[in-house]
């Protein structure tokens, strides 16, 4: 009986705890359940248990015991966000689908996440800017030898970042290559349990920057820094919340920048800095590996703007009166550049060529305001383009160049998708507009028709 007694008692303590010591923070990569509206009749009582799995009482306890016996015992991940490796190296499941070679971009995709970019760097350097990519390695691509070995992980020799490389040597994109630079170092230059870079990486990516855009500088890679074990991860907090194993960080004592207004960490969303002893206008484009990167930049211009912000707005060239622009994409994000097309005014064309008539499909055709932009997309009938066909849009008698999207629609995904931003007006019902698309020599009108805001 006592026994028994015990046992509910232990379990009784989750749930009778809640009232005095919920779960209501969490650093694993997901949002917590929040209590069901009682108009759910349907899904209240799912809700209700999906609230008690995230908020109920001691959770990170219990959450950190079952990581580490699973881990260190079994190693084997509690979490299907973390990875657990060899000598207690921990790499993000995000990294996987490059890893193993899986959903890799077809050659449209790969056209139009490249083509995409050289758009951006078009009008980039229209206002006066210089304009680089580059693209942060996932661990895994550069430490994978630390992987799991199981079946389903095995390492593919086929990736989206090398497969990108000669489309963006094709479309004359200004790229400068990371995964080569850090491949030739003998020093591991990613955290064990983190899945970014450290300082010295960063600081390695910056030199690395700085010279492909001839700006003058002494090597940050070089430079002296004070060395501290109190680093702790991001796949460590997600995967041992209560018992992390701080790692060695190096520290550079060579900022001179300031930040602009309050800045809680360099995740901010968005960030200005200041530097009145350098020179110079940066605006860069970045994702959580810009994090490290912020400072040794931030360092090198006079005013630099940081953003995360997903689609790139670049009309803050303008506003911020850029005279370098860097995008900074991580490997595993990739896919993305052939999915979210910056914001910008779709730039004048002129198709050379005949222009010759076809009817062809254009679906999920719409127009809709986006802030002073009126947004137009829509999906062409695959059999309608080539790999590497341009698309464009004519509205009021001006040709404009659509960005290629690969998107999902309501039959699946497709890789034939447009979208582009016009600053024209919009007439109060319908506009006419036409697609054309480029094929062989030439363009094929395929669509003319009406369009309502």
């Amino acid at each position: 009986k006592i026994f028994i007694i015990l046992v509910f008692a232990l379990l009784l303590i989750p749930f009778a705890g809640m009232s005095f010591w919920a779960a209501n923070e969490t650093t694993e990569n997901k949002a917590l359940a929040e209590w069901p509206s009682l108009t759910e009749t349907e899904n209240y009582l799912s809700g209700m248990g999906e609230y008690f799995e995230d908020h109920f009482a001691f959770r990170q306890y219990f959450v950190t015991a079952n990581a580490l016996l699973r881990g260190k015992f079994l190693k084997v991940s509690a979490t299907d966000q973390v990875v657990v490796g060899t000598s207690d190296w921990l790499y993000y499941s995000g990294t996987l689908d490059d890893y193993c070679g899986t959903e890799l971009f077809n050659e449209r995709e790969l056209y139009a996440a490249v083509h995409n970019l050289k758009l951006m760097q078009d009008y980039a350097e229209g206002c006066g800017s210089r304009f680089i990519l580059t693209i942060a390695p996932n661990k895994n691509s550069l430490y994978g030898e630390h992987m799991p070995y199981y079946d389903s992980l095995k390492v593919s020799d086929e990736k989206n970042m090398d497969r990108i490389v000669p489309w963006l040597e094709k479309e004359g994109v200004h790229y400068a290559a990371l995964s080569q630079v850090f491949a030739e170092q003998e020093e591991v230059l990613y955290h064990k349990k983190d899945s970014h870079w450290n300082n010295k990486g960063a600081a390695l990516a910056a030199d690395t920057l700085l010279t492909a855009l001839g700006r003058e500088h002494l090597p940050y890679a070089e430079a002296p820094g004070e060395t501290r074990k109190d680093f702790t991860g991001d796949l460590d907090k997600m995967l041992y919340p209560l018992a992390l194993t701080p790692e060695e960080e190096i520290y550079y004592d060579n900022d001179v920048f300031a930040y602009v207004g309050e800045v809680e960490s360099n995740f901010d969303s968005r960030i200005t800095t200041v530097n009145p002893s350098a020179e110079g206008s940066l605006v860069m484009y970045r994702d959580s590996f810009g994090n490290a990167l912020l400072p040794f930049l931030a360092n090198q211009y006079a005013n630099a703007y940081f953003s995360r912000g997903i689609p790139y707005r670049m009309e803050e060239l303008s506003e911020h009166r850029a005279d370098t622009v860097i995008v900074e994409r991580a490997e595993r994000f990739l896919p993305e550049m052939a999915e979210n097309p910056p914001q910008m005014p779709a730039p004048l064309m002129l198709p050379e060529g005949d222009i010759s008539e076809r009817e062809g499909e254009v679906s999920e055709l719409k127009a809709e305001q986006q802030g002073n932009y009126v947004k137009l997309s829509g999906v062409i009938d695959r059999n309608a383009l080539e790999t590497d066909s341009r698309i464009c849009i004519e509205v009021k008698g001006n040709m404009y160049e659509a960005f290629p999207v690969s998107l999902e629609t309501e039959k699946g995904h497709s890789d034939s998708g447009f979208v582009l931003y016009l600053l024209e007006k919009w007439q109060q019902g319908a506009e006419e507009i036409s697609v054309l698309v480029q094929k062989d020599d030439g363009w094929q009108r395929i669509y003319t028709g009406r369009i309502i805001l």
